[in-house]
């Protein structure tokens, strides 16, 4: 019984931690839950919680909730994927409650807008670190050129066509790739 005491309020306190620091949106937020999930408490490796991104990127809908849900669903079930939504939309939602009405008197304030063009950079490093471990990842997977050819392939979608587009493409493509690479190794 106290390692299932023990192991809820580990998943509320990672939740929180995320919940309470991920400033940015959902993607910004991905290098700390890979340091809680895989660093800190060991539940997956590195390589799983890639491929559980890879996944949570395709599904549509907020990236940090559905990451939330799904280690709270590995690691206790449905009850598990409530329990670690919860936590980790809880500080959002009080803090959304809380500065509601002052952001309409602070909107103009040139100390905001200190603050928002102070965190941007932060954010877009942030966002480059997760490309390039995506990146990083794909090289290791399919080599240097298709990794090129995956990478121009999309910023030439994303720029010119949509990011729809992209998705289906490479979800497609994803998911025959082991059986193509499969047919040329044997």
């Amino acid at each position: 019984m106290k390692q299932k005491d023990t192991e809820y309020k580990d998943l509320m306190m990672i939740m929180l931690r995320t919940g309470i620091l991920g400033f940015g949106g959902g993607p910004s937020v991905m290098p700390l839950f890979q340091h809680e999930i895989v660093d800190k408490y060991k539940w997956m490796s590195s390589a799983d919680f890639d491929n559980s991104l890879a996944i949570a990127n395709v599904l549509p809908g907020p990236i940090a909730t559905k990451v939330a849900a799904y280690l709270g669903y590995e690691r206790k079930k449905t009850l598990g994927a409530i329990w670690a939504v919860f936590w980790h939309l809880l500080p959002s939602t009080i803090a959304m409650i809380a500065l509601l009405s002052a952001a309409t008197v602070l909107n103009d304030s040139p100390i905001v807008q200190g603050v928002i063009a102070a965190v941007t950079p932060v954010v877009v490093v942030m966002l480059l670190l997760m490309g390039y471990r995506f990146a990083k990842t794909a090289y290791n997977g399919l080599g240097m050129i298709l990794t090129l050819i995956a990478c121009a392939v999309a910023g030439i979608l994303l720029y010119y066509i949509h990011p729809a587009l992209v998705i289906i493409l490479f979800t497609l493509y994803g998911s025959q790739h082991y059986r193509l690479i499969g047919g040329k190794k044997k």
